[in-house]
């Protein structure tokens, strides 16, 4: 096979559990796969709770230390950022999620679960880091079916030689 017949290959690094970085990777991921990219995902740290069957559903978007939220998310015209203070308020990281999956929902984009599933039917693999499994004294059954194994940063990097490689 020459390098020009050689399938392309993208590799994502998933490290944080929030509602909001999950999806840039199974956007793109989704994308590649549409373009007959291999996709190959490897979850670390908090990236795991996207993974995590128990925590998969209940991903939240807090509002604190976001600087990037604006007001215009949560209804209000405008661009300012939401204040420090009004984000520690009781309930405003219920109110911030709630607003994200209703704008996601009415924009035709899948849960976190759903598009973890059309990854995997599409041929993504998604693998879950050891070093963190551990250390967060998780096993494999605790984590949604399509994940295929627990491995290490070393077999990860081996897995996706020559691949592109994207953290988030």
């Amino acid at each position: 096979m020459s390098m020009a017949e050689e399938t392309r290959k993208i590799a994502f690094i998933c490290s944080k559990g929030d509602l909001d970085m999950a999806y840039p990777a199974l956007v793109m991921g989704w994308a590649a796969l549409g373009n007959g990219i291999d996709v190959t995902i490897f979850f670390t740290f908090w990236g795991l709770d996207l993974i995590n069957k128990h925590r998969v559903d209940h991903l939240e978007l807090a509002p604190v230390a976001n600087t990037s939220m604006k007001m215009s998310m949560m209804g209000i015209p405008g661009n300012l950022g939401i204040p420090n203070l009004v984000g520690v308020l009781p309930g405003m990281t219920a109110l911030t999620t709630k607003l994200m999956k209703d704008k996601m929902k009415a924009l035709g984009v899948p849960p976190v679960r759903e598009y973890l599933e059309m990854l995997v039917d599409g041929g993504a693999k998604l693998y879950a880091c050891k070093m963190s499994v551990d250390m967060m004294g998780l096993k494999k059954e605790d984590f949604i079916d399509g994940v295929e194994d627990i491995v290490t940063a070393g077999d990860f990097m081996d897995m996706t030689e020559g691949a592109q490689i994207i953290f988030i």
